[in-house]
């Protein structure tokens, strides 16, 4: 099995030293960059299964390498390890394009659990798979590209709304709680995290939806979860 690729991108010596040594001995190619404008020189013209990126970084910040990244490259897996651990600025980081985000000081082990759920979604991977389309109603799902079609209009996904989707295809008329959704698309659930899982629908719902506001496929339900109706025939 070829070895995943990573590139670590942090201006703390130490900090980025320390990931490079224990992701390295978990048997990731790792690469590295110390400041905003070499991480996204890399990230845009290297092959990386993950980038995993720090916010408060010189030239440019964390959050703008992420945008650019995931403009470029929106099928990239992005997972943010930064010490701005308030609910705004986790929101700023998801809206950004960020798959996940771990707050400094973190638990080495917490960041190997989050790299191996997320290097699972990289476009690398994908190509391994059997080529396997999923489809149900209006919604088409192609695993390869990381891509959906819905009334024959293709429409690119990030690796966490593609996994998203597909969760709640597997379920589709039915609804899956937070908790469901949480442990399958990010391999674990924290009731810390659900503000993110809502940030990444509220995109996917910006993507796939003629009107977000009033969505014909992927509905809240409340206390609850959410529930994916692939003919598009309930409304909110």
């Amino acid at each position: 099995m070829i070895s995943q690729k990573l590139l670590i991108a942090d201006d703390d010596n130490e900090i980025r030293e320390l990931l490079e040594f224990d992701l390295s001995h978990s048997g990731y190619m790792v690469d590295s960059a110390k400041d905003g404008e070499e991480a996204l020189q890399k990230a845009l013209t290297g092959n990386y299964d993950l980038i995993l990126l720090d916010v408060m970084m010189p030239k440019i910040n964390g959050f703008d390498v992420c945008k650019k990244i995931r403009s470029a490259k929106p099928e990239i897996p992005i997972l943010m390890l930064t010490a701005k651990g308030t609910i705004t600025d986790k929101t700023q980081g998801f809206n950004s394009g960020a798959d996940d985000y771990i707050v400094k000081p973190f638990d080495i082990q917490e960041v190997l659990l989050r790299v191996r759920a997320l290097v699972r979604r990289s476009p690398n991977i994908k190509t391994q798979s059997t080529g396997e389309i999923l489809k149900a109603g209006d919604i088409e799902l192609f695993p390869d590209t990381l891509e959906t079609e819905i009334k024959g209009k293709s429409i690119k996904l990030t690796p966490t709304e593609f996994e998203i989707l597909y969760c709640l295809l597997q379920h589709f008329n039915n609804s899956v709680t937070l908790a469901i959704l949480l442990n399958e698309v990010w391999g674990y659930n924290s009731d810390d995290d659900v503000r993110m899982l809502r940030v990444h629908v509220g995109g996917l719902r910006q993507k796939i939806e003629q009107n977000p506001k009033i969505p014909e496929y992927l509905h809240t339900v409340t206390n609850v979860g959410y529930k994916l109706t692939p003919f598009g025939d309930e409304q909110d």
